[in-house]
């Protein structure tokens, strides 16, 4: 008969569904640069402390490390969209503390685009087949292919 074996860890720790890959790319797509911080040029990281409630849910932020008024609420406001799954532990309620980095970069420039400048295009339409009247000649069936243009553009 086998014994049963006993978790290594007593509490365990929340995780975020898809790994650090899936914060990140979370963290990227709802992290908007501040347009005060982008007027001044400011660059840089915000460090917080966030806690996690027994459902899995951001309940508080605290900036250790700040930037500016207007990145610091950016990113206060990124993490508390954060869930995590919560693995039940021994039906206590606990809360869970983590720390995490949030940099604000400045977009790289891209180069614009030069509207095309707009040509006065000539254009003449020749059937490659002469028709004299319609009465003399019978339309051509669409399967045979029809009339054919030619287009001379210049």
């Amino acid at each position: 008969m086998k014994k049963e074996t006993k978790d290594k860890h007593f509490v365990k720790k929340p995780y975020y569904v898809g790994g650090n890959d899936a914060l990140k790319k979370f963290i990227n797509e709802n992290l908007k640069y501040p347009k005060k911080a982008m007027e001044k040029g400011t660059e840089g990281t915000v460090i917080l402390r966030y806690e996690i409630n027994h459902k899995g849910k951001v309940v508080g932020a605290k900036i250790i490390s700040p930037l500016s008024k207007a990145c610091n609420d950016e990113a206060i406001r990124v993490v508390k969209l954060l869930e995590f799954q919560v693995p039940k532990t021994r039906k206590a309620r606990l809360t869970f503390h983590k720390t995490i980095q949030i940099h604000f970069r400045k977009p790289k420039e891209q180069p614009k685009k030069v509207a095309p400048v707009e040509q006065q295009v000539q254009y003449q339409i020749t059937p490659s087949k002469k028709v004299e009247s319609p009465s003399e000649q019978p339309l051509p069936k669409p399967s045979s292919g029809g009339y054919s243009y030619t287009i001379k553009i210049g």
